[in-house]
């Protein structure tokens, strides 16, 4: 009987500490808008173009009036024609 209390403390103490500390299933909860398939294009032509050659920015980084000149020049080196420019533009710029 004097062995079996501790031995029980220290079982319960040992599984305790290896239980899992999460009270609950976290679930991932997506923030991001439906795109129509002009942004979506646009979003695709942003992420294949312009990260060969750079880090992405977020759209959130610089406002509409700043990315205007960003896009275009980065239009001019990407090889973008004015079309795929403006669908950059509005994805960059649709919040």
């Amino acid at each position: 009987m004097k062995y079996k209390v501790p031995a029980l403390l220290i079982l319960a103490a040992t599984m305790y500490s290896c239980a899992s500390k999460s009270s609950a299933p976290t679930v991932a909860v997506s923030t991001e808008k439906a795109l129509t398939p002009e942004l979506a294009e646009g979003k695709s032509l942003y992420e294949n173009n312009c990260s060969s050659c750079h880090k992405l920015y977020q759209a959130k980084d610089f406002s509409a009036e700043q990315w205007k000149p960003i896009v275009l020049r980065m239009q001019k080196k990407a090889r973008l024609d004015d079309a795929q420019g403006q669908k950059i533009y509005n994805y960059l710029t649709m919040n």
